[in-house]
């Protein structure tokens, strides 16, 4: 399953929780950041270590606040 194939199941389980619309956009944009960067990439193919590295570069574009949006 591919990493945008997932995200449709996330954000339906978060609609059904009754997340709000604006938690849900900031989600969707945190993760569509996250496509951008690693490809919309098997599931399987995503280790401790390539988001490790992912969060490593944001740290340097980012304020610790909004970096925690990432974690």
């Amino acid at each position: 399953m591919k990493l945008n194939d997932l995200w449709k199941f996330y954000e339906a389980d978060k609609r059904i929780l009754g997340f709000s619309p604006h938690t849900i956009k900031a989600y969707s944009l945190q993760f569509k950041m996250l496509i951008i960067e690693l490809g919309d990439i098997e599931i399987e193919e995503v280790t401790i270590n390539l988001l490790k590295e992912y969060l490593a570069k944001q740290s340097e574009k980012l304020k610790p606040s909004s970096l925690g949006h990432r974690n």
